[in-house]
């Protein structure tokens, strides 16, 4: 079994840093999620080999690949690493079998048994039918699944998949997730997966790993991030309302930025406190007309933007807090909720999550 993949990186480019502590065992699927300009493909240059780290170090199957302070520093191809590149880049020039081949010869393999090997990865993954075929005579599915041929057959001790998603279309993507979790769980290295696709992280790795403006802002299993969001941006892929701040009183929480303030239940956090709170979107309760109701929590604002999603509706409002709400779409017509219209948001104490900032 190898060792897997262990990087502590510091990488500076112009205006942007980047500060990434990852380790990913052998056998262990990571996804890393983030949203554009987070980094993920200056990271990805990075573990690749090209792109210098400034401070750290990165080590693959338990060899040191790069480590500035001792001048330690290979080549991607003496890094045992394979590659599935964001918008897949096969060599066009070669065909399917000699694109699976070149990295095998790359390792010093004699030219009749890498295509032999390449023949046999080809067939591992059902497309032995398009060896000859060049990547513009494949399909998006044929050749996402030659480009994994190519990654998985040099045998590495880490494997990087770079938005192995980003070049089919919506009726491939099914199928060619269900073919990258086969594949996956048959190779016993290190596995990470870039994306910005929360569904596709969640269906394939086994820990989620949050990438924000350069550094790690979350990690760990997906309903565990989706239950306790630590940032806006994990609490929009979760969909659910998330507030920052002090406990001012028991029972009551100052919001962060002057941005008013929260009625929470007393016995979930002391005094002098920073804390988050999440508030499920189907927990407010939406009225255009100032409530009568028991809830403490009432904010008013107009209607920002409304979302249809099959039968329920995301309504976004203007209020202070910010909130989003979800509702029928016959709500939505029994209460004449329009954009740009004043409504009334209501959240019982009870409903609101409180834990640790």
């Amino acid at each position: 079994m190898r060792s897997g993949l262990h990087a502590d990186i510091s990488l500076r480019r112009a205006d942007f840093t980047l500060e990434v502590g990852l380790d990913v065992p052998a056998g262990l699927t990571v996804a890393l999620l983030g949203p554009n300009g987070a980094g993920k493909s200056t990271l990805v240059g990075a573990l690749a080999g090209l792109i210098p780290i400034s401070e750290g170090e990165i080590v693959g199957g338990g060899e040191v690949w790069e480590r500035p302070s001792e001048g330690v520093r290979l080549a991607p191809r003496a890094r045992s690493i394979g590659v599935m590149f964001q918008g897949l880049l096969l060599f066009p020039a070669l065909s399917a079998l000699d694109n699976v081949a070149f990295g095998l010869r790359a390792q010093g393999v004699g030219r009749a048994e890498a295509r032999r090997r390449a023949a046999d990865h080809l067939a591992r993954f059902n497309v032995a039918d398009t060896a000859a075929q060049r990547p513009s005579e494949l399909s998006g599915g044929q050749a996402q699944r030659v480009a994994l041929a190519r990654a998985i057959a040099v045998e590495p001790a880490v494997l990087l998949l770079d938005e192995p998603m980003s070049a089919l279309d919506v009726a491939n993507r099914t199928e060619a997730r269900r073919t990258l979790r086969r594949a996956l769980a048959d190779f016993e290295g290190a596995k990470v997966i870039i994306t910005h696709d929360p569904f596709e992280a969640m269906a394939i790795a086994d820990r989620l790993v949050i990438l924000e403006e350069g550094r790690v802002t979350q990690e760990g299993s997906g309903s565990d991030l989706l239950r306790r969001p630590r940032s806006h941006y994990v609490a929009s892929l979760a969909g659910i309302n998330l507030l920052e701040g002090e406990v001012e009183s028991p029972g009551r929480l100052m919001l962060s930025t002057g941005r008013g303030w929260l009625v929470i239940p007393p016995e979930t956090a002391t005094a002098g406190e920073l804390v988050l709170a999440t508030i499920s979107p189907q927990a407010v309760t939406l009225s255009m007309a100032p409530p009568a109701s028991s809830a403490r929590n009432v904010f008013a604002g107009n209607v920002d933007a409304i979302e249809i999603f099959g039968e329920r509706a995301r309504v976004s409002l203007e209020t202070t807090p910010r909130l989003t709400a979800e509702v029928t779409l016959a709500a939505v017509a029994e209460l004449g909720i329009t954009q740009g219209a004043a409504a009334w948001a209501s959240v019982k104490a009870t409903q609101i999550e409180v834990y640790p900032a």
